[in-house]
């Protein structure tokens, strides 16, 4: 093999659950490279009795992608485009391929593959054509196989065929018998597909044999592979028909007072031909506002408090049709009797959207709409099983309603998420599948439902696919010739049962709880943690549901936008992502993975790529935050294996600091001494081709003269700054003289060494090292912070330590009111820049400003205030760059064995970013690490805002 092979409990484990609720244990797991790779491993699996289960994004809701089998991810290697044929709008590309990156590659074109689920950051066309993929605008475009032309596959021998269009004469396919076998079961069963094939869009369950009914085209037999979850044949590239792209579109929001209302409305709504018709209702909207990713966002575009949402979005090739889309929208709304004037039922109305940027994060609230539900932190969780059903729309009403009667029946509810344009709904009933009377509950609920759904002549699997949930349901849904039928389509391509079993024919019964990932047997012992976790449930004072939280959704696969998940955009292997993290760590405590397993080398190497960017904490729907998480495993480690020499010189550093600083020459003798470097790298742990921070002949003291008693802000001067960069707190302390606000430094008793907020020893795992040194900084800044005074800090890492962390060391009121009054120093001057009487007077520092945001910055929700304050300095363009983390995160770029890979997350973005940028553009940054990241790797020097602020200062 070519590509990478593991055979360890810890890479099985990370493999062994998709978003489903279901776990499999696989048996190995391979990252093919090539055709070759794939081949092989048929040909060995095929010999040894092995099943082979071919995975994307491993975000399945059904449990499609979890067996107990050899699993291909083709997500790392095997995700290339083959050919673009811009002219006849169709690609051919790699099953692992993510719809995103795919789409970002055909941009440029004016070209895009409309099928946008809302997993498009991960989603792979692979997966996406194993489930016969919908997404929103499906109304317009169809569903996968609408838009899949030819699919390249492997069968269970390892031959390789093309799968496409079947010539009514001509030159038979090389699989000419297996075509005709197909083809003659079309025929000999149209009439039994036309009864009981349900009549909706939305039919993705089964396999697609209604594709081989003698009709007036060409038969694709590539439409029969679609939907078939990997059971069928191993796709190897896949033809893709383009459609063009439509830049412009508009949103009208319409709101409604009832959820039944909404669902009425929507049959009317889609006479207007919207590109699409998304539900949102007030369960995701109450939890979506609990989310500082997306708290903003609904204040933007909710008006009052709606029952329910419908996103209606129209996409004309024309714009200047755009307003009279709008207007026309709301004439139909209030031709049915909605009016923002009116009380009760008939209350509502429609608010456009027309600014991109605001669609855009609509959109993406609307997309992590499913996950959004589970970010519910007790044990009862929003669970998949019933939920993407599809009817007719004259239908959706009555059948929401007959939904909601059977959940209330059952004792839980449902949330309610959906393509209403199309009749299919995602809900979810809230249970707790730990406990065998809710998994009893759950299979009673699923009885129900599709009784349900038969009865409205519905399809019970409408996006989602079959899976372990649904497949034994075929019978009810079909009928038994039907189910016949697909067994015979089995046997006929797979006669040894090798690729995925268990799915769509033969499969388990849906609530085994022994497939469950909280098994009969699932728990945590008690264990002590260090830092407080009361606001989740289980062992380790609510550790265990902090990490149960992770619903394998995915979110933190994505390869663009936003900070998470930075060191997986590198490697793009599972175990370096926050999913992989949180899988490896749930196994862990609940003893899947053998004993000592927390504090394992292999839960080291797990944890070692990450960067604790936090960006997890923000953009993770569900809120995993593994920054967090990685301390509690650095402090277990430590407390079992001691600490090494280089995490002791990182976490000491606030100790040694006071007296390494009044030699600084000593101290920077590592990087000014030819050779010391490269003989030091092995006893220290920091590599040789880098030079370390320099330390400051001038250190920033703290002042000698008492605290003022009219201070309108308090500094907190950090290590990194008052030692290696103390010019950014003199720049400091001149905008707020220029300000004319008097200001306090913070300084501890007389004799004590100068204030920390501990976060090195945090990145150690010396928690209680750390808890002395955030005791100190509590006692020294609370009467400020009782008083209302701003905390300012200018490194993000430390400042934003008393928003996060302390408060988690030292649960509790004061560290409360702190957290409440930490600002950076631009937060401090954007909130001051409304105030009457304000003035700092600034001119142009230079004609563009390129801003990098570090990670903490954005995963605080940080980065628009700085925007503000920049927007302060006249004639000066400010530009943000769009970057994941720097990569240098602290001492990580320092690291022998990880400074390479933070490199390469500098260059996926930051640093070609800047190197693009003019002469005569400054560079600016606020992270320490940051800076050093940039300078290293490019010419320029980027400078902190203080200093930028201080450039600007007009001094008369």
């Amino acid at each position: 093999m070519s590509g990478d092979l593991l055979f360890d409990d810890f890479s099985r484990g990370r493999y062994a659950t998709d978003a489903s609720l279901y776990q499999m244990m696989p048996l190995g797991v391979l990252s093919p490279k090539d055709e070759e790779d794939v081949q092989a491993a048929i040909e060995v699996a095929a010999a040894q009795g092995v099943p082979i289960l071919a995975r994307g994004g491993g975000t399945s809701q059904c449990g499609q992608t979890v067996n107990t089998a050899l699993v291909l991810d083709n997500t790392q290697y095997f995700n290339g485009i083959l050919e673009l044929d811009v002219e006849n709008r169709r690609c051919v590309v790699r099953p692992g391929i993510v719809l995103d990156e795919l789409n970002r590659a055909l941009k440029p074109h004016g070209l895009w593959f409309p099928v946008d689920v809302s997993t498009a950051s991960r989603a792979t066309i692979g997966g996406m054509a194993g489930n016969n993929s919908c997404g929103g605008k499906s109304l317009r475009y169809g569903t996968m196989r609408d838009n899949v032309l030819s699919i390249d596959a492997m069968l269970a021998d390892g031959s390789k065929h093309h799968f496409g269009p079947v010539p009514n004469e001509g030159a038979p396919p090389d699989h000419a018998a297996l075509v005709r076998d197909m083809l003659a079961l079309g025929s000999r069963e149209a009439a039994e597909i036309d009864a009981r094939f349900p009549k909706v869009m939305r039919r993705v369950g089964g396999y697609n044999i209604d594709a081989l009914v003698p009709r007036n085209t060409p038969n694709n037999m590539a439409h029969l592979l679609v939907g078939s979850e990997g059971t069928l044949a191993y796709s190897t590239a896949i033809e893709l028909k383009l459609s063009p792209l439509i830049p412009e579109k508009v949103l009208g929001v319409c709101h409604f007072a009832s959820f039944h209302a909404a669902m009425d409305a929507t049959q009317h709504l889609v006479t207007l031909n919207p590109q699409g018709v998304e539900l949102v209702d007030a369960t995701m909207i109450a939890l979506a506002r609990d989310i500082p990713m997306f708290r903003q966002t609904i204040q933007e575009f909710v008006t009052g408090e709606p029952e329910a949402l419908l996103l209606v979005e129209f996409a004309e090739e024309d714009p200047a049709n755009h307003p009279a889309k709008l207007r026309a929208l709301e004439e139909l709304m209030g031709e049915l009797g909605f009016s923002w004037r009116n009380d009760g039922a008939k209350w509502g109305g429609v608010t456009p959207v027309t600014d991109p940027k605001l669609q855009a994060r609509i959109a993406e609230l609307r997309s992590a709409g499913l996950n959004i539900m589970m970010s519910m932190k007790d044990d009862g969780k929003p669970v998949s099983f019933v939920e993407d059903c599809a009817v007719q729309l004259p239908d959706l009403a009555e059948y929401t309603a007959g939904l909601t009667e059977i959940f209330e029946r059952h004792g839980t509810r449902g949330t309610w998420y959906a393509h209403a344009s199309v009749g299919c709904l995602h809900v979810r009933p809230v249970l707790n599948l730990k406990q065998d009377k809710d998994v009893a509950t759950m299979r009673a609920i699923a009885e129900e439902c599709f009784e349900l759904v038969s009865r409205y002549k519905g399809s019970h699997s409408g996006e989602h696919g079959d899976g372990i949930v649904r497949s034994e349901f075929h019978e009810r849904m079909f009928g038994p010739r039907m189910v016949a039928n697909f067994k015979e389509v089995k046997q006929r391509f797979d006669p040894e049962g090798l690729f995925n079993p268990g799915k769509i024919v033969d499969p388990p019964k849906m609530d085994d709880r022994r497939l469950f990932r909280y098994g009969p047997d699932y728990g945590a012992p008690e264990f002590s943690t260090e830092l407080d976790w009361s606001d989740w449930t289980g062992s380790g004072g609510g550790f265990q549901g902090a990490v149960e939280m992770c619903n394998n959704n995915g979110a933190c696969r994505k390869l663009k936008g936003g900070v998470m998940c930075p060191s997986f955009r590198v490697t793009r292997k599972e175990q370096d992502l926050t999913r992989g993290r949180a899988n490896s760590l749930r196994l862990a405590i609940t003893g899947q993975l053998g004993p000592d397993a927390l504090t394992s080398d292999e839960m080291a190497e797990t944890m070692k790529l990450c960067v604790s960017c936090k960006g997890c904490k923000r953009e993770c729907p569900t809120g995993v935050d593994m920054a967090r998480m990685k301390i509690e495993v650095q402090a277990a480690r430590v407390a079992r294996h001691g600490i090494s020499f280089h995490d002791r010189l990182v976490g000491y550093l606030p100790r040694y600091a006071p007296f390494l600083s009044r030699l600084p020459f000593l101290a920077n003798l590592r990087n000014t001494l030819p050779g010391l470097a490269a003989l030091t790298e092995r006893l220290s742990g920091f590599t040789a081709t880098r030079d370390l921070p320099e330390w400051s002949s001038r250190p920033f003291r703290d002042p000698k003269a008492a605290p003022r008693t009219d201070a309108q802000a308090v500094v907190f001067a950090d290590c990194f700054n008052r030692y290696f960069e103390p010019e950014n707190l003199r720049a400091t302390q001149n905008v707020l003289d220029a300000a004319e606000t008097p200001y306090d430094i913070a300084t501890p008793p007389k004799g004590e060494r100068p204030l920390c907020c501990g976060r090195t020893f945090l990145s150690a795992g010396l928690v209680d090292e750390a808890r002395t040194e955030a005791r100190r900084l509590v006692d020294a800044l609370l009467p400020y912070a009782r008083r209302g005074v701003p905390i300012i800090g200018l490194e993000p890492s430390c400042l934003l330590t008393l928003r996060d962390e302390i408060p988690a060391l030292l649960p509790g009121e004061e560290a409360k009111r702190l957290s409440e009054q930490a600002r950076m120093l631009e937060e401090y001057i954007a909130e001051r820049a409304e105030e009457p009487g304000f003035n700092l007077p600034l001119t142009s520092p230079a004609p563009r400003v390129l801003l990098h945001g570090h990670c903490h910055q954005k995963a605080m929700g940080v980065m628009s205030s700085i925007e503000k304050t920049l927007a302060l300095l006249p004639d000066t363009q400010v530009d943000t760059v769009e970057t994941s983390c720097c990569g240098m995160a602290g001492a990580f770029g320092y690291g022998k064995d990880t400074h390479e890979v933070s490199r390469r997350m500098a260059e996926l973005d930051l640093a070609p970013a800047v190197r693009a940028a003019q002469p005569d553009t400054l560079i600016v940054a606020d992270g320490t690490s940051c800076r050093h990241q940039v300078a290293d790797l490019t010419e320029r020097r980027p400078i902190h805002v203080a200093r930028l602020l201080e450039m600007a200062l007009d001094r008369g």
